[in-house]
């Protein structure tokens, strides 16, 4: 059976440009946050992928490897080697569940925990390098989700 796609509107060629594609302005914004997160969080010894692990972590201190792989959308083959730094940074451990031995728990140590400290800054830093007011994140913020929602039910 030969798959084609419903012709649904005439695209205009100036909106056939590399530059406005959205998924272009996505994935572009997406490299331009983590290198502006790079020099903010060499500050407090953080990768951008560790530090989005701390943030699942600071909310919820003990986790399933899983569930935190669920929450960043990372596979297990690239959250271990995160989790074993973070664990050898001393900011995490790792343990067996005494319930069902095949499940790894994350847990913060207490210095994973007084690391939580440094989210404001890190925040403010990130929020002057956007450019934008609390509000316009919010906004910005909730038009992401709502795509990646209808991207996600789409596929």
């Amino acid at each position: 059976m030969k798959a084609h796609l419903a012709k649904t509107m005439e695209i205009p060629e100036e909106e056939k440009r590399l530059d406005n594609q959205l998924c272009f302005a996505v994935y572009s914004t997406a490299h331009a946050f983590t290198r502006a997160y790079k020099p903010i969080l060499d500050k407090v010894g953080l990768t951008y992928p560790q530090y989005l692990v701390m943030l699942a972590l600071w909310e919820k201190s003990e986790q399933p490897v899983k569930a935190i792989g669920e929450q960043l959308d990372l596979d297990s083959g690239t959250l271990s080697p995160l989790l074993k730094r973070l664990e050898q940074n001393g900011l995490i451990k790792r343990t067996r569940d005494s319930r069902d031995e095949r499940q790894v728990i994350v847990s913060l140590t207490e210095k994973g925990r007084a690391m939580r400290s440094e989210i404001d800054t890190i925040m403010s830093a990130i929020g002057q390098a956007a450019g934008c007011t609390l509000e316009e994140i919010k906004t910005i913020r909730e038009m992401l989700k709502g795509l990646r929602s209808n991207l996600t039910a789409a596929v």
